[in-house]
């Protein structure tokens, strides 16, 4: 589904990710994982072309990443994701089924679907202004749902909730997955990241240090936090 060819991405002086190559199968559970300022975000702003990188390259289905036909089939959901505080959730959600190209009766069905799904249904009509973080986020998440998208890029989805909020998150994304999804995960929550991903590649000072699969990564009496700690203070 993903490739990421040799590439390295800088600002002036600074290299933020620095030759970098893995890929993403198709119907994969991918987490991306690093501490602060790895160059976690910078990899997802590459894919989703809100940068270009300084050399390589990044394709989506086959098609390169700087192409708009590349973003057709993905859903996206910004770390530090806002709505425009005169909107309520239905009306944000209303406006990005009419960017995805779906008609006034499909997006009802959906949107309504999608909000008993994400435990907003009954506070759509409130403005966004009077929102929660998670409540922000829970729409969010749902305008990035909205489709039914071939792809999924997330970061930090569960920012701002609380316990039951990031489990109904979780039984979300996992069943988008089941349905064929292919879902990148940008997370620190290292406990649901085990939970739920099958595949996490984890980046320090722009290089990746390990990919692979979770079970092989962890072994038997570590914690994925265990192994994410030790392997990055190694790296210092």
């Amino acid at each position: 589904m993903i490739t990421f060819t040799s590439i390295t991405k800088r600002y002036g002086a600074i290299t933020a990710v620095d030759n970098v190559s893995f890929t993403v199968n198709k119907g994969e559970f991918f987490a991306l994982l690093g501490p602060n300022g790895a160059g976690k975000t910078t990899l997802v702003k590459l894919l989703m072309d809100f940068c270009r990188p300084t050399t390589g390259s990044v394709t989506i289905d086959g098609i390169s990443s700087t192409s708009p036909n590349a973003r057709n089939g993905i859903g996206y959901l910004a770390e530090n994701h806002r709505i425009p505080p005169h909107l309520t959730g239905l009306e944000y959600l209303q406006r990005q089924a009419e960017l995805s190209g779906l008609s006034r009766n499909q997006a009802a069905g959906e949107i309504q679907a999608l909000l008993q799904e994400i435990g907003m249904a009954g506070k759509e009509r409130l403005k966004s202004r009077t929102y929660s973080k998670g409540m922000t986020q829970r729409i969010g998440l749902a305008a990035a749902m909205i489709g039914n998208p071939k792809l999924l890029v997330l970061d930090e989805p569960s920012s701002g909730l609380d316990p039951i909020g990031i489990r109904e998150v979780r039984m979300t994304l996992e069943r988008l997955q089941k349905r064929g999804a292919t879902i990148i995960l940008n997370s620190h929550l290292l406990s649901e990241v085990e939970k739920t991903c099958t595949t996490a590649a984890i980046i320090d000072k722009g290089r990746i240090i390990v990919k692979d699969e979770i079970s092989k990564i962890v072994n038997e009496g570590e914690s994925l936090e265990d192994v994410f700690v030790r392997l990055v203070q190694r790296n210092r």
